[in-house]
């Protein structure tokens, strides 16, 4: 027998820890080559770690909640063999798979059963006085929603909350909370990371316009009734992200990548187009790579995948990473228009905001009502000038106004 120390492997380009969810082996486990031994959310996406060697666990190094170290022991093996090395001596290879598991710790029920939740619905729990035990999960393996939480409070549930306290003459308002400390981790705290870089890294300006999108709509509607009987709908993000691959051709340095070390402004060849993802976990950017090579549908199938993998937790490293350029949907929380930041290395990042139905002027002097989106770009000035970046916005626009431009490829 000899003891085998497994240290966590190099698990995706520039992540050098990661927060333990969930061990799957404890102390005495007789485990095969190969099998899960926990689940670790990086700050790019949750990934199973197997196990290098067959054998018995002796010891796991730390808890859930907690961050391990790249290159920093991990779990102690068993193994039968005298010529084992003491330490592992490489990186073993991490599932490419992401583990379709909550993003954070369980938390601990009064019955000592774990319960899956995020730090979102933990929060909500726990301002209302709600034990998770007593919540059904309708998430992956049982995981505990904010949804859930809403409907237990819906259900008018006995204990639900905690009696309120009784209000002071002197006080308006009454409180039972108490302080909480979260700490910034995995997702939350890369993308804390980023904005701080992006924001004290890339000199920002704004350029925002409106679009006139009755055009669009009614292509967009179209296509839909047409695809209706296959079960296919489109959004608007397949158009506007053939709408910005079109205005690259003219405007390259746009999608483009900023390489700090070297101060170089690197052109992507490719069109790898990031499209941002609300989760409970915070905002999450998967990629759509070659988008280029899409066709309408095709970007709308992609799109969808992405996101609903994005708040499964199901997306691969290689889905996080490499962008040109982002677009960000505001929706219907959108307001009248914001300032988005670029997600760096990019240089440029666009914002789309409500549709609204607006009076609009015509060229004859009248006034029509027509349905109308605010853009919102930010660029990197050290790299696009202002000419330049609104040169592309209007270029961009101009497919958005005019969308049968967009199919002209396609016939």
């Amino acid at each position: 027998m000899a003891l085998f120390e497994f240290q966590l492997p190099d698990i995706g380009e520039g992540v050098v820890e990661g927060e333990i969810v969930k061990w799957l082996v404890k102390p005495g486990d007789v485990v095969t080559e190969d099998q899960p031994l926990l689940e670790v959310m990086t700050d790019k996406a949750t990934v199973t770690i197997p196990s290098p060697k067959a054998g018995t666990v002796v010891k796991t190094h730390g808890k859930e909640g907690e961050l391990a170290k790249v290159h920093k022991p991990l779990v102690d093996l068993e193994i039968v063999g005298n010529g084992a090395p003491a330490k592992s001596s490489g990186p073993a290879p991490v599932a490419a798979k992401a583990a379709p598991v909550a993003a954070a710790a369980a938390l601990s029920a009064p019955s000592g059963e774990k319960v899956l939740a995020t730090p979102v619905t933990r929060r909500m729990a726990s301002t209302h006085g709600i034990d998770l035990a007593n919540v059904s999960g309708s998430g992956p393996q049982g995981r505990v929603l904010k949804t859930d939480v809403e409907a237990f409070m819906a259900s008018g549930n006995n204990g639900a909350a905690k009696a309120p306290v009784a209000a002071k003459a002197w006080a308006p308002l009454a409180s039972n909370a108490v302080d909480q400390r979260i700490p910034i981790r995995g997702l939350r705290k890369k993308i804390a990371e980023k904005m701080v870089k992006s924001k004290f890294t890339a000199p920002h300006y704004t350029f925002v316009e409106e679009v006139d999108v009755s055009a669009l709509v009614a292509l967009r509607t179209k296509l839909n009734d047409s695809l209706a009987k296959e079960n296919v709908k489109l959004s608007f993000l397949p158009f506007f992200v053939k709408a910005a691959i079109a205005a690259f051709r003219k405007y390259p340095q746009v999608n483009a990548n900023m390489d700090e070390a070297a101060q170089d402004l690197i052109v992507r060849g490719d069109f790898n187009i990031g499209i941002a993802a609300m989760t409970e976990q915070g905002l999450t950017v998967p990629v759509v790579r070659h988008a280029d090579r899409l066709s309408l549908r095709g970007l709308g199938t992609e799109i969808s995948r992405l996101g609903t993998a994005a708040r499964d937790q199901r997306l691969k490293l290689e889905e996080l990473t490499g962008g040109s350029f982002t677009i960000t949907s505001l929706g219907q929380t959108g307001g009248l228009f914001a300032t988005p930041i670029i997600n760096h290395p990019e240089v440029a990042i666009m914002g789309v905001h409500k549709l609204r139905k607006r009076p609009m002027v015509t060229e004859d002097d009248q006034i029509v009502i027509k349905p109308i989106m605010l853009f919102s770009f930010a660029f990197d000035h050290r790299v696009i000038d202002g000419a330049t970046g609104a040169e592309f916005a209007y270029e961009l626009i101009k497919f958005i106004e005019q969308p049968e431009l967009l199919l002209v490829d396609m016939i």
